[in-house]
């Protein structure tokens, strides 16, 4: 399998076969080489498997889908921490005598970024096996 082009959105994905292959596998989109390939392939290649075992590919698959709906979740959180806080923090409603302090502003911040850190260390959940 050379190489191939994926869906509609012009998608590559690449996988070693050959040292002649490191070329290929630093264009295309995805390059993929196993662990008992050439050293080439393997400097040239975005993701790397340890075993020779190309089941692995779907434990990859899993944990880019899981990497970007942590990125999606931790955007949101921190644009919504945003748009409420530096508001508050500027005194936006203060005629309503609704204010924030710089102290809390920043106890808020920190907890913010505590929040976005715990939740991506939910990503360590992910079964990166396929259920039996």
């Amino acid at each position: 399998m050379p190489s191939a082009r994926l869906g509609t959105r012009g998608v590559t994905r690449r996988r070693q076969g050959t040292p002649n292959d490191a070329p290929a596998l630093a264009r295309a989109d995805v390059g993929l080489a196993i662990g008992a390939g050439t050293d080439v392939a393997i400097e040239s290649a975005g993701v790397i498997l340890a075993s020779s075992d190309l089941r692995g590919v779907t434990g990859v698959i899993r944990l880019s889908k899981a990497s970007y709906r942590k990125m999606i979740q931790n955007l949101a959180w921190a644009a919504g921490y945003n748009v409420v806080a530096i508001p508050l923090a500027a005194g936006v409603l203060a005629f309503a005598g609704i204010t924030l302090s710089p102290a809390i502003g920043a106890i808020l911040m920190s907890a913010s970024t505590i929040v976005v850190a715990l939740n991506a260390q939910l990503l360590r959940r992910v079964r990166l096996t396929a259920e039996r």
